[in-house]
């Protein structure tokens, strides 16, 4: 799978915050998820000022002291080992995941290396602990995580964009299941290409900002890959969900959509409204199937596009994404 690269807009755009639940889990305090999870998390984000993300979820105190320091770049201190959450095989978190030492990834010439502050977990994580594709995975053990947030303490001889102490965002992972890194975000270190992350908007924390990458990555990805275009109209299934709400705000801010609906549960309609759509569909009262509007394309963020290409659906008239289809899972 490929990845797409932290898209330039998201540091200048005013995204709305979501109710979703948040997995991101600041690690410099240090506080280190301890389920990684059995659970498809997906996350959203605000880019405003001002907002406090959500109590975090599933963490623990992780008072650990990190020993051999031995080399430095700046006023950052680097260490040649690290903690991180780790499993040697594959399983249940419950069973495979543990807290451990591990090295401190070695910087390539083209990579930076981050002092992780926060990390975020989406379903692909899971996936991949469960060995859905070890054919292509990187070598155990592995300590995962995709999304990072954190302050650049080390940069290649060939990085230009950064510099240490630069606050930085990203997917580390340009291919998702092709070889994705095996040391990975939820670890005090990690390190990535400089392609592949970003500055950190000064209005996001770092919790907020790694919740971003992947969730946002799909969402472009499917509006893309439909050919979605100013002025077509959009119905997005799950739309109060970490995936749905990025798609809600891409269509109307930066595409241009001429007519936005989405669907969700009862208490989340003034959420959808808040983020831009136009109409909030309550599924526990209207199926989407019966609508009478139609819409150039369905953006389906809950799995369901197999009602959509095998059941007559009057409500679709052009292109249907399924966001289980997309290449980054």
């Amino acid at each position: 799978g490929e990845t797409m690269q932290a898209p330039p807009f998201c540091s200048s755009r005013s995204l709305h915050p979501s109710s979703i639940q948040w997995s991101s889990c600041l690690l410099h305090s240090p506080f280190i998820i301890t389920n990684a999870s059995t659970a498809p998390f997906r996350i959203a984000v605000a880019l405003r000022s001002g907002i406090s993300p959500p109590r975090l979820l599933g963490c623990v105190r992780a008072d650990v002291a990190v020993e051999k320091m031995e080399a430095s770049a700046g006023d950052y201190p680097v260490p040649s080992v690290h903690k991180g959450w780790l499993y040697d095989q594959y399983g249940a978190a419950r069973d495979v995941l543990r807290l451990g030492d591990v090295p401190v990834p070695q910087v390539s010439p083209d990579q930076v290396l981050i002092k992780l502050h926060a990390a975020a977990l989406n379903p692909v994580d899971f996936k991949r602990r469960f060995g859905k594709f070890k054919a292509t995975d990187s070598p155990l053990p592995t300590v995962p995580g995709y999304d990072a947030a954190g302050v650049v303490v080390k940069a290649g001889a060939l990085v230009t964009s950064f510099k240490v102490g630069d606050e930085v965002y990203g997917n580390i992972n340009e291919q998702a299941l092709n070889n994705p890194k095996q040391w990975g975000s939820l670890a005090q270190y990690t390190a990535v290409e400089e392609k592949l992350v970003a500055l950190k908007p000064a209005n996001l924390s770092f919790a907020e900002a790694a919740s971003l990458p992947l969730a946002i990555e799909t969402a472009l990805q499917g509006l893309v890959k439909t050919g979605f275009s100013q002025g077509q109209s959009l119905l997005v299934l799950a739309g109060a969900g970490g995936v749905g709400s990025l798609v809600i705000q891409l269509a109307k801010q930066v595409f241009g959509a001429s007519l936005v609906a989405a669907t969700a549960s009862t208490p989340k309609l003034d959420l959808l409204k808040s983020l831009g759509a136009d109409v909030a569909i309550d599924y526990t009262k209207q199926k989407y199937e019966d609508l009478l509007e139609r819409y150039d394309v369905v953006f389906d963020a809950v799995g369901l596009s197999v009602r959509i290409f095998f059941v007559s659906v009057p409500s679709l008239k052009g292109n249907a994404i399924e966001e289980t289809n997309l290449l980054v899972p």
